[in-house]
């Protein structure tokens, strides 16, 4: 697809289309859940009426949209009789148990959770990388993981332009991936800190703020993997649709409220400089260039934070590699926007 294309496909202007009738949100109470309701509004996607549904212990709380509050509905396998596009980020458990039937009612799923990402009949989906992949689905289109996202949108334009045979990453991940009850521990915990209190700890074992740590998903025994991290490996050769690029990740948990960083470090497989990596990132969509070597600014957490675009930077030659083919990157930006919420719309908007 030409440049030009994916950039009207996925530009965050307000915008008017035809109406695509009825919207669901299912997890609409969750930190995502909130986020689709404030991407949909601030984008204008041409919804006439919007539902809102989440779990058994949520119905009956009042949601905003457009002025208007809205009633929290259970989530049944009922929901989506009527119902043309489904926002689902109610967890993997929730989106096996209910999005089949979303789909059999003729309602196109995009599912925020890992349950469909890499089932072969489901698309996988990164607007700004491959739009034209969202056309081959059958109800679901999966959203990527959060950090494989943020860094595919600032990696795709050096991988059209020059090729990739290898990524190396680093991620800097805010509590925001864990959802919104992670957000407000790290929140009681600085209060905690502050007024020199035991700190809690109820999603995490651990003391979180003024901390680092291994993410907490699940380790593989055998390869010292994490989830997160084979996540990471395994969505971006499938987006790529390139089996052969060789991908490595280590991710780790920091004390930020919902913006994600990560260091990348790459291998071209042509020869680049870095003025012609910012040149080329500099007029890619989604994506904002943030590198003053002069004045010491690059991207940060805060400055990602609230904000659409993945903000780039630190660009410059690795001195480790054969010169001209490494290139290192710091990133940032914001898991609940384009990490999630935001990059969920902009697929459903490909079919507004």
């Amino acid at each position: 697809m030409a440049l030009s294309a994916v950039r009207a496909a996925v530009a965050r202007v307000p915008r008017s289309a035809r109406s695509v009738g009825t919207v669901a949100i299912a997890g609409v109470t969750g930190a995502v859940g909130r986020e689709f309701l404030n991407v949909l509004e601030e984008r204008n996607f041409p919804v006439d009426n919007l539902k809102v549904l989440a779990s058994a212990r949520s119905v009956g709380k009042k949601v905003q949209f457009r002025g208007e509050e809205l009633t929290v509905e259970e989530l049944t396998e009922n929901s989506f009789e009527g119902v043309d596009i489904a926002l689902f980020s109610a967890g993997g458990s929730q989106s096996k148990k209910f999005a089949p039937a979303a789909a059999e009612a003729g309602c196109l799923v995009v599912d925020n959770s890992s349950a469909y990402r890499m089932d072969p009949k489901v698309p996988l989906v990164v607007p700004e990388v491959n739009p034209e992949a969202a056309r081959n689905h059958v109800g679901i289109i999966a959203n990527p993981n959060c950090s494989t996202i943020i860094m595919n949108v600032a990696v795709w334009p050096l991988y059209q332009k020059f090729g990739i045979s290898r990524i190396s990453v680093a991620t800097y991940q805010a509590a925001s991936g864990a959802g919104a009850a992670a957000m407000e521990e790290l929140e009681q915990q600085a209060r905690d800190w502050v007024a020199g209190k035991e700190i809690t700890k109820n999603i995490w074992p651990r003391q979180y703020v003024w901390n680092l740590f291994s993410h907490d998903s699940a380790i593989d025994l055998e390869t010292g993997y994490n989830e997160e991290e084979i996540k990471m490996i395994r969505e971006t050769k499938k987006i790529f649709r390139d089996t052969d690029i060789q991908v490595s990740a280590t991710c780790i948990r920091v004390p930020v409220l919902r913006a994600h960083c990560e260091a990348i470090n790459i291998t071209l497989n042509s020869p680049a400089t870095a003025d012609e990596v910012r040149d080329i990132l500099s007029k890619s969509p989604g994506v904002t260039v943030l590198d003053d070597r002069e004045g010491n600014q690059f991207p940060e957490p805060l400055l990602a934070s609230g904000k659409d675009d993945v903000v780039v930077g630190r660009i410059r030659e690795d001195l480790g590699q054969k010169p001209g083919y490494g290139i290192e990157l710091f990133i940032a930006g914001d898991q609940l926007l384009k990490g999630a919420a935001l990059n969920a719309v902009q697929i459903a908007e490909l079919f507004a």
